[in-house]
């Protein structure tokens, strides 16, 4: 038998450590002080569980916020003070307008300025509330600088950015366009929509919506950046290092600045300078999406840092399991992503295309794991090419066949650029695309008359074996979209 206790030993007694909202509360502003803002968060949101009605505490996580460029969050956590704790705690409507100018929603951010105005006329904050007045409405004439609805706004920003990150560039495009025609001065928009462009393989709108920011915004670091990408897939080189010299001084405040210049840094392979601002992000505490832990794993590796950029990466497939495969040590992918990023859209579909005529089916798996954007007809045509499964009745089917029926009778690469391009627009306006034949005959007989190739439909209609009468139809279409 092993030895009981005695009766008369004393029994050992528990005492509670109870960690109340102000424990947590100063845990947290010593990790702001020491600019650990990731764990000031934690802290900080664990003491405005336990006291939600606390003003001060949710006031400080707010703050975190802002110093985050988290202005949106800040927000939510300043308009509850107001409305729910405390609604004289009227500074809240200084902070909230600051938030609102850095989010680009000035007429909101004048709202709120001018609330602040006139509830504390002797307030704290009313010479810097005014000198923001000033800069909110020194550009207009008017008796209110912003007549648009800011809740339009706000929702059609919002959709757009999740068209692009969700690579559905069209419907960005449409979207965007309505932006920049209602918000003229809505830089944001201008450059989300030159981009836009940009993937679709509209180079030259692309450029003109860029120009159009520099020269009525100069200075725009978003715009500059773009830019940059720009040069670098059109193997300007000279340019990507001029510009990059130039940009390589610049030194931004505001976390979402310094996420865009490290990501365009690595994107164009300059990976000292992107570790430099990617990094800085990363020891804060920034919480990025995988394209932030992408580049972060790309500028560490290529700068030497193995062991750091394989921890980072955890993170990037953590965020997107589809990136396995595009590691920074996996070349083969590297040099796939660097091919891509210098062709244009019709020899990106070309290109997946031969592969799936080849069974180089490793080689479309590669595309799909890099970094490139790929617009919604690329990513449909990829889930196609990889799915085998060419019986469905869909337009990207369609396109397929056409570009197979081509095949058949291969003439010239440049025929298929041609042909894709083509088909490219027609898919987008919604030509209906079901007869292969009567496609490819069209797109055949056009390219070869644009080639001062004379060749009569007739010809044409009996090579492919359809009737003339399907082949001029078919090339009205195909004119239609040229012209």
């Amino acid at each position: 038998m092993g030895k009981q206790l005695s009766k008369k030993q004393p029994k050992a007694q528990v005492v509670p450590f109870l960690q109340d909202g102000q424990y947590y509360y100063t845990r947290g502003l010593k990790a702001y002080r020491e600019q650990n803002y990731q764990k000031a968060i934690k802290y900080l949101q664990r003491a405005v569980e336990l006291d939600p009605k606390d003003s001060v505490k949710l006031s400080q996580l707010a703050t975190i916020y802002t110093d985050m460029g988290k202005y949106s969050q800040a927000n939510e956590l300043l308009s509850y003070i107001l409305a729910e704790v405390d609604e004289e705690m009227t500074e809240c409507h200084y902070f909230m307008a600051n938030n609102f100018a850095h989010l680009g929603l000035f007429h909101e951010a004048y709202k709120c300025a001018k609330e602040y105005a006139n509830k504390e006329p002797f307030g704290e904050f009313i010479e810097d509330n005014e000198d923001l007045i000033d800069l909110l409405t020194m550009e207009d004439d008017g008796d209110e600088p912003f007549l648009k609805d800011p809740d339009d706004l706000i929702i059609k920003q919002d959709a757009a950015k999740s068209l692009l990150e969700n690579s559905q560039f069209e419907e960005a495009i449409i979207l965007l366009e309505e932006i920049v025609v209602e918000y003229p001065e809505f830089w944001s928009a201008h450059n989300n929509l030159s981009l836009a462009y940009f993937y679709v393989g509209e180079i030259d709108k692309a450029k003109e919506f860029l120009q159009s920011v520099l020269q009525r915004n100069p200075g725009n670091l978003h715009a500059y950046c773009n830019l940059l990408v720009f040069y670098y897939y059109e193997c300007q080189d000279e340019k990507v290092s001029e510009l990059t010299k130039a940009l390589s001084t610049v030194h931004p405040l505001l976390y979402e600045h310094r996420y865009k210049l490290g990501a365009s840094f690595a994107l164009v392979g300059y990976y000292p300078l992107a570790y430099k601002w990617l990094r800085s992000l990363y020891r804060i505490g920034f919480e990025g999406d995988d394209t932030f832990y992408y580049w972060l794993s790309y500028s560490a590796y290529f700068t030497g840092r193995v062991a750091f950029a394989e921890q980072v990466w955890e993170k990037v497939l953590k965020e997107n399991k589809s990136k396995a495969g595009s590691e920074p040590w996996n070349t083969t992918s590297d040099l796939i992503g660097q091919r891509v990023a210098t062709m244009s859209l019709e020899e990106r579909l070309y290109a997946i295309f031969l592969a799936t005529q080849t069974n180089n089916y490793n080689q479309i798996y590669g595309y799909q794991a890099t970094n490139q954007p790929q617009s919604q007809v690329e990513k449909e045509f990829i889930e196609l090419a990889l799915s085998k499964n060419y019986s469905s009745d869909s337009k990207i089917t369609s396109l397929f066949h056409i570009a197979k029926e081509l095949f058949v009778h291969f003439e010239d690469d440049e025929l298929f650029l041609f042909s894709f391009r083509i088909l490219v627009k027609a898919y987008k306006d919604d030509y209906v695309l079901k007869n292969h034949l009567g496609w490819a005959a069209a797109l055949n007989y056009v390219w070869k008359h644009e080639r001062n190739e004379p060749i009569s439909q007739t010809t044409i209609a009996s090579t492919y074996g359809i009737s003339v009468s399907s082949v001029g139809k078919y090339v009205k279409s195909v004119k239609n979209i040229t012209s």
